[in-house]
């Protein structure tokens, strides 16, 4: 049996293919939701661009200040139902959104109402899903999970870009809004279906919410290779918001020809993330987190090409590699925390790694405005692509980062003639980028 063989076989057990099927619905249905209210709220009656923000805003705020809380929740109950519950109130809160522009009574505090149980919604989830796969699948096929839970994830944003425009524009966004909210309540009926038994959840002890935030940040600061990488996150994140949100798309307008050619790089970054995968599925480091670290550097190649004026398909090709390099680094991350941190504190660890690496994110969507005013679009961008590639330069000075090893492989069993080759690569044979 080939590795390759031997990676998909997992899709046979039937509790791993239930979790994969449940997040690949939800992530189209969250590609569907942006595009979908978007649009949908632009087309109410004296509906302005201020209109638009405050319902976004509605969903941001609430997914940033209940993160924390979310992280306890599930480290508290079995996650299968946390996550579970999650995707039941996004499915409520678009199908509220879908039925009022649907039925016109779109009064915005209602609208800001809904939005606002959505981010709660996605405050519940991440912290619940990065928790349950090792309560899924043993140890020695987390990474493989984590790439094809990733394949699912990137080939629904994929058709979510395709997709999304289209069903706006055929049905309109009141009905798209319907469909995200079918698909919600599609994942959650599969999770249902996981059934985890008692045994593979632990019980949360009755400690109160404040004494549980506490322990997972004592695991949280414990551990250098952990909060060095989301302090670099925090900074990047920031960089790339600037540069996808505001920047980009604006060089893309003024000298690229317009939405089609940020659609093309959009689309080859997608392209990379699903390639990824296959390298993420057989990459075994021997230092996860160092490699992991080395591969954020290039993710601001299409940043560069960007501000220095290169032709369209070489950007195009930029954000290939860009794909690439943060699907690789997804999952060498997600698969060395579920090793790494006791699973009784998984999920509030991964809710101080959400709120860490996000939290400048609004800022670099502020500020690329009038940075782009004061210096031009192309200066920013070239200090987009300066500020992720100096980031990953910091983060690796943390001998946590540099020093971390992956736990040995455990022999897997020969059948007949075939052999297997996953065997662990050394970071000296991961190309330094």
């Amino acid at each position: 049996m080939t590795t390759y063989r031997r990676d998909i076989d997992m899709l046979r057990d039937r509790r791993f293919s239930l979790l994969l099927a449940a997040r690949t619905i939800s992530v189209l249905g969250s590609s569907f939701a942006p595009v979908a209210l978007a649009f949908g709220v632009l087309e109410l009656p004296g509906a302005t661009a201020t209109t638009l923000s405050v319902v976004l805003t509605a969903e941001a705020l609430p997914m940033v200040a209940f993160m924390l809380v979310g992280g306890v929740i599930a480290d508290r109950f079995p996650r299968h139902r946390v996550m579970m519950a999650g995707e039941a109130l996004n499915a409520a809160a678009f199908a509220c959104l879908a039925a009022m522009l649907l039925t016109g009574w779109t009064p915005l505090p209602a609208l800001v109402t809904a939005s606002a149980c959505s981010g709660i919604a996605m405050a519940v989830l991440f912290p619940a899903l990065t928790g349950i796969i090792p309560d899924v699948v043993p140890a020695d096929r987390l990474q493989t999970a984590n790439a094809l839970l990733g394949l699912g994830a990137n080939s629904s944003r994929v058709a979510g870009l395709v997709l999304s425009g289209a069903t706006v524009v055929l049905i309109g966004g009141g009905w798209a809004l319907a469909v995200s909210a079918a698909m919600f309540a599609t994942a959650a009926v599969l999770i249902a279906a996981l059934r985890l038994t008692p045994a593979e959840r632990t019980a949360g002890e009755g400690h109160s919410v404040l004494a549980d935030l506490r322990d997972g940040w004592r695991e949280f600061v414990s551990r250098q290779w952990l909060w060095v990488v989301v302090a670099q996150f925090s900074v990047l994140v920031m960089a790339v918001q600037a540069a996808h949100g505001v920047l980009g798309p604006l060089v893309a307008t003024e000298r690229l020809g317009g939405a089609f050619a940020w659609s093309m790089i959009l689309a080859g970054e997608a392209v990379g993330m699903i390639g990824g995968v296959f390298i993420a599925m057989r990459l075994r480091p021997r230092r996860p987190i160092l490699v992991a670290t080395l591969l954020t550097a290039p993710t601001g190649l299409p940043y560069l090409l960007l501000g220095s004026g290169a032709p369209l398909w070489t950007i195009v090709v930029g954000a290939v590699v860009m794909g690439v390099c943060f699907d690789v680094f997804g999952v060498l991350w997600s698969t060395t925390m579920q090793r790494e941190i006791p699973a009784e504190s998984l999920s509030r660890v991964s809710s101080y790694d959400a709120l860490g690496s996000l939290m400048f994110g609004p800022i670099g969507l502020l500020v690329a405005g009038p940075v782009a005013a004061l210096i031009g679009p192309e200066p920013a961008l070239l200090g987009c692509a300066a500020i992720v590639t100096l980031s990953a330069v910091a983060a690796l000075l943390s001998p946590g980062v540099r020093g971390l090893r992956a736990p040995e492989p455990e022999p897997v069993a020969v059948t007949g003639t075939d052999t297997d080759t996953d065997t662990d690569t050394d970071t000296d044979k991961v190309p330094s980028h």
